[in-house]
């Protein structure tokens, strides 16, 4: 897609209300030259550019195989985990229950960290009512590890806890396990020389770590040997959809940005979060 089509891509989306552009100038955190709208829910969105980029990976687990191009159209995804705050709106909007394990006194008060507990379709429809829709597996892929192949977002390197957050064990609460969506940014660039801590290449937080996230698809241990080779978006049907990114629960192996995990729909767990995405046009 040619700058164009971005423009007119975006001036649908201002039309049919589903973005709005920010006053002032862009997250403090965002990286230089990447480009950050605001969602209808008030969350920033960053712009991944059309083009191919490597999914799976012939070193991992057998549901990661083969490593194969994908080529993908423009689209926005959240720079964040949807967050307890953010949650709290959709719910006060008086159109779906609470997660079993919602608390809404941690929602007041530590609401900068990820909302979890959710079934896929409560992440599907935060997402709807927001104006967005979950993103694919490919579009989380990508946005998690860009173009050149990396295992982390971070690169190649293992994670570390300042990082990412992960393997902490027990839960305690959401204050104390749960890490802010803006946080685990600066400690590697200090200590390892990572500039950009535990962001994505293009900018994106806790694409490792902290919740889990659902993505669109369902899952199919083998579809990556039949996966169409653009825009691919997973099996017409299945028994369980497909979550990204690991949690605070995981272990580094689930970390890694090719990991593919599964659950069924239903499944309600403290682990798992989400973060949603948009066209940048109409497709």
């Amino acid at each position: 897609m040619g700058n164009w089509g971005l423009i007119t891509g975006v001036i649908a989306l201002l039309a049919a209300g589903a973005l709005t552009v920010a006053a002032g100038p862009p997250p403090k955190d965002a990286p230089p030259g990447i480009e950050t709208v605001k969602g209808k829910d008030g969350a920033p969105m960053i712009l991944i550019p059309a083009g191919p980029f490597t999914m799976g990976s012939n070193e991992g687990l057998p549901n990661e195989r083969p490593e194969h191009i994908v080529e993908l159209d423009a689209y926005y995804i959240d720079q964040y985990e949807v967050t307890l705050a953010l949650y709290r709106k959709f719910l006060d909007a008086g159109k779906h229950d609470s997660p079993p394990t919602w608390d809404d006194e941690a929602a007041t008060t530590v609401g900068d960290r990820p909302a979890i507990g959710m079934k896929w379709a409560d992440a599907d429809a935060y997402c709807k009512w927001a104006g967005k829709r979950l993103p694919t597996e490919a579009e989380w892929e990508k946005a998690a590890r860009g173009t050149d192949a990396r295992r982390y977002p971070w690169g190649s390197m293992q994670p570390f806890v300042d990082i990412a957050n992960y393997n902490r064990g027990l839960w305690v609460s959401e204050a104390v396990t749960l890490a802010a969506v803006t946080s685990g940014l600066e400690g590697m660039s200090v200590r390892h020389g990572l500039k950009e801590g535990g962001k994505s290449p293009y900018g994106l937080n806790h694409m490792a770590g902290n919740a889990a996230e659902w993505v669109s698809d369902w899952y199919d241990r083998d579809y990556y040997q039949n996966s169409p080779k653009k825009n691919p978006t997973g099996p017409a049907q299945g028994e369980k959809r497909v979550l990204r990114g690991g949690s605070w629960a995981d272990l580094p192996l689930a970390l890694r940005v090719t990991a593919r995990i599964s659950a069924e729909p239903e499944f309600e767990d403290r682990t798992i979060g989400f973060r949603c995405a948009m066209p940048v046009s109409g497709q």
